[in-house]
């Protein structure tokens, strides 16, 4: 879930303010296919402004350290798994990384296959067997390879569009309706950025519910591609380990949603990056 999280807070942050940037500049629905051009390039352009700071964002928010000389035989075995894999993946060689966390979890991210990160927790070393790491690896590297970030990155960017057209739209509504009253004041200058921000917010969260559902289905297309690179044992084993430690994340809040291990609870399954484990399990077992 490291992977997605991370990307969805970045692309909120950069759409409010991109937002904030078309209200104080005075883009408007005064021309609705301009507004639609402009919804469109802002969107699309904050989608991929995330996707192309989500690397240092990612390294930056778990204090992850870039294996560029491997210390010891651990870090040696983990950047030649990488290595090797993304070799058969037919992918260019991504940075490894190593964070401290009690987390059993790992992460890949980036701008494209060629140039993309793949980080693990100290907790994931020192609690999975190296048949299971490399079973994680293998469905991080599966990411890469299927340029799952990207095609993310294309989702938001359309929904992005139509939130930030459809703020405005409902905003002017709203203003229209207001100025068409008896005392007709409107909503005024900063009380129309006001309620576009929230109507921002609000239609964000419905958006990021289209962009968890991709995820998930994304998470059942990695493990097969785990299993293919090591096998479906080894990536059914690793689920299983998952499945056995239940302590809480220590990842930082803005990251949480990135890791390997969903979260549970009733309607917060819609919010779900990933897929319930056992679920993930039956799927795999199924191949």
């Amino acid at each position: 879930m490291l992977r997605i999280g991370l990307f969805l807070a970045t692309n909120l942050a950069i759409l409010i303010l991109l937002g904030l940037v078309m209200s104080l500049f005075g883009i408007d629905s005064r021309s609705t296919s301009g507004l639609l051009v402009m919804a469109a390039l802002f969107g699309m352009g904050g989608s991929f402004l995330s996707l192309a700071m989500s690397k240092w964002i990612a390294k930056k928010s778990t204090r992850a350290r870039v294996i560029t000389q491997p210390a010891n035989a651990s870090e040696q075995w983990l950047f030649d798994t990488v290595r090797r894999m993304a070799t058969t993946a037919e992918i260019g060689m991504p940075e490894v990384a190593v964070y401290s966390s009690p987390d059993m979890n790992a992460f890949a991210t980036g701008m494209n296959k060629n140039n993309a990160l793949v980080a693990v927790s100290t907790g994931l070393l020192q609690n999975m067997s190296r048949d299971e790491v490399e079973a994680v690896l293998a469905h991080e590297i599966t990411h890469v390879a299927c340029g799952d970030m990207v095609t993310l990155s294309l989702i938001q960017g359309v929904l992005n569009t139509f939130v930030i057209f459809l703020s405005r739209m409902v905003a002017n509504v709203i203003n229209n309706f207001l100025s068409s009253d008896e005392e007709g004041g409107g909503l005024g200058f900063m009380g129309y950025i006001a309620v576009t921000i929230v109507l921002e917010l609000i239609l964000g969260l419905f958006a990021s519910l289209i962009v968890m559902w991709f995820s998930r289905r994304r998470e059942y297309t990695a493990d097969k591609g785990a299993a293919y690179l090591t096998s479906k044992e080894k990536m059914v084993g690793a689920l299983r380990r998952l499945q056995a430690h239940h302590e809480p994340s220590h990842l930082p809040d803005q990251v949480a949603a990135f890791g390997i291990r969903p979260k549970k609870g009733g309607m917060a399954g819609l919010f779900r990056s990933h897929p319930p484990l056992e679920e993930r399990i039956a799927a795999l077992q199924k191949l």
